[in-house]
């Protein structure tokens, strides 16, 4: 029996010896592994262990208009952090940074005192305040300079430019739109600590130095955003309007000069409501909006974000279908009674007495309503979807801004004839100004869709080309010889016709003007608006007004023809475009 037990132990022992020699060879085998074949990454990860890394923010890319004046760009400012196993006198450190950064002890010791790697304790602090700090050379107080948006004209264009966020990133307009260009890589310090987290005296630092974003250079002119913006503005003031848009564009290549919509907001302090926005008093519980809702709507952009019934200026795209299509003529003439008669509906003209007798061009000049409906008739609806379609109508422009809205159009199979009656002339639908305008464009400039766009170029700080934006543009949308015949009906428009408020003399001016209701109708609110070219024979600028909601007198030929007019009177002498000889009448002999 003692014999067995011996051989039974020994046994247990081999086994248990082979055993721990198994597990001893593996160890070394992963041993070896991981010293040989791992040795680089578990170095680097040590190494990471005992670095602490902060970030270099890099500067954003400036915003440049077409006059070479900066309309976005940056300041430094710091932000202050403290690291915990650093500090020596916290409570120094807590007094200095309440009285410095103006925050309650409470919030300053609950950051002091967390324990963390590093903690931040404010950002975006002026870098007069950042230097302060410094020179207190307190332990374990950080001091890193970094970059704030700064927009030089306060709200010119906010609409358009836009902001960024506290992160320095871009949030709406055209500071998201080309963010990937504007935003640069961030560089980083990386310092060496021990294995309590406190920096090594005299490890020095590594930097990785950062790349700042490129410059974004764009069409939009800041004297003629001012020109605009001071109209809009006055308008606004006189009409007590809800606001006032307004788009100026070359129609032959799409560059946007300016947009306006006022009232704008101020782009340093954009998460402050502007007085304008507020809610009224008038509101019931139920009709307030939350502080983001009413946010979202003093960022909105009416220009793109926005529809509205055109009214009379859709007539240019109506009578460019029908003139392309064939079904009228210059010389074809027509009756106004004041109505016409659309199965069992009397559609009402403008004018109650109605026009009489008139020839097509009178009629546009006239801005009939029922010369306009009888076009529409004409082509009928399969002619009028298509040249829609080919106008690029019912397509969105794709501006280089976000967030456009769409055409909002009856479906072709519900479209009946008041249905069309009633788009030939501008109403029962909505368009997007920006739409209206491209749209206009293209048919007065020989036929070519172009693509609205601000952005021309990105350069580097250097003023190196790095890339050259370009867009879509689309051949023969309508004939030359159309598009001569509507430079010179719209001509007549503001010689002779509804837009006559809007001709200066020596200037060779195309337009049309329009008055739309808003829904719901029982509200009694109208839009007036005018769109105009120069000069008609060629243009090369083109501006549309909108004013919503005016008090008192309404028409667009009132109230927006002028607007445009005084937009006109400045900013065609300043583009170069200059007055035509006026013939003086004859003396009569005594």
């Amino acid at each position: 029996m003692q014999q067995r037990n011996k051989t039974y132990n020994r046994k247990k022992i081999v086994t248990i010896f082979a055993m721990v020699s198994i597990v001893l060879i593996l160890l070394g085998v992963r041993l070896a592994y991981l010293m040989i074949f791992c040795s680089e990454y578990y170095g680097q990860r040590a190494e990471e262990l005992h670095e602490r890394e902060r970030d270099i923010k890099a500067a954003r890319g400036k915003i440049i208009d077409a006059t070479g004046t900066v309309l976005a760009a940056n300041r430094t400012v710091c932000t202050i952090s403290v690291i915990h196993s650093q500090l020596k006198e916290p409570e120094e450190v807590i007094r200095v940074l309440c009285q410095e950064l103006q925050l309650s002890e409470e919030t300053v010791r609950k950051r002091v005192e967390k324990v963390s790697s590093i903690e931040r304790v404010k950002s975006n602090v002026d870098k007069a305040t950042g230097d302060r700090i410094r020179s207190y050379g307190l332990a374990g107080v950080k001091v890193d300079e970094d970059y704030k948006r700064y927009y030089p004209f306060d709200s010119l264009a906010s609409k358009v430019l836009g902001f960024t966020g506290g992160d320095n990133q871009g949030i709406i307009g055209l500071e998201v739109k080309y963010e990937d260009y504007l935003k640069g890589t961030n560089g980083k310090i990386l310092t060496l600590t021990d294995a309590r987290g406190v920096e090594i005296e005299d490890a020095g630092e590594r930097r990785q130095e950062p790349i700042d974003g490129n410059n974004l250079h764009i069409s939009l002119d800041y004297n003629i955003q001012m020109y605009a913006q001071q109209a809009a503005g006055k308008v606004m003031e006189q009409k007590q309007a809800d606001g006032v848009s307004v788009i100026i564009m070359n129609p032959q290549n799409g560059e946007i000069m300016a947009m306006v919509n006022v009232p704008e907001f101020n782009l340093n302090d954009p998460f402050t409501l502007e007085e304008a926005f507020l809610p009224k008093e008038t509101e019931t519980e139920a009709e307030a909006a939350s502080e983001q809702d009413l946010l979202n709507r003093m960022w909105r952009n009416p220009c793109i974000n926005d529809t509205y019934e055109p009214g009379s200026t859709f007539k240019i795209i109506t009578a460019s279908a029908a003139l392309e299509q064939g079904v009228v003529s210059l010389n074809d003439q027509f009756f106004c009674p004041g109505y016409k008669m659309v199965e069992d509906r009397r559609i009402h003209c403008h004018k109650v007495a109605g026009h009489g007798s008139e020839d097509f061009t009178h009629g546009i000049m006239n801005s009939c309503n029922p010369v306009f409906i009888e076009l529409g008739l004409r082509l009928g609806v399969d002619n009028m979807y298509q040249y829609f379609g080919q106008f690029g109508l019912l397509s969105k422009t794709n501006i280089d801004l976000p967030g456009e809205a769409s055409t909002i159009m009856h479906k072709k199979e519900n479209m009946g004839q008041v249905e069309l009656a009633t788009v030939s002339f501008g109403q029962s639908f909505q368009v997007t100004p920006m739409q209206l305008a491209t749209t206009v464009s293209s048919l007065i400039n020989g036929g070519r869709r172009i693509t609205p766009h601000f952005g021309v170029a990105i350069r580097d700080n250097d003023g190196a080309l790095v890339e050259e934006l370009t867009y879509p543009v689309q051949e023969g949308i309508v004939s030359q010889e159309t598009s001569e015949t509507l430079r010179g009906l719209l001509k007549a428009v503001v010689a002779e016709g509804s837009g006559n408020k809007a001709n200066i003399e020596g200037y060779s001016i195309g337009g049309k003007t329009a008055t739309s209701q808003t829904l719901p109708r029982s509200a009694h609110k109208y839009i007036s608006s005018f769109i105009g070219f120069a000069p008609a024979e060629h243009p090369t600028v083109l501006g549309i007004v909108i004013i919503n909601n005016p008090q008192g007198v309404y028409y667009g030929g009132t109230i927006a023809a002028p607007v445009m007019k005084e937009i006109f009177s400045n900013i065609l002498p300043y583009l170069g475009i200059e007055k035509q000889e006026v013939p003086k009448e004859p003396e009569e002999e005594p």
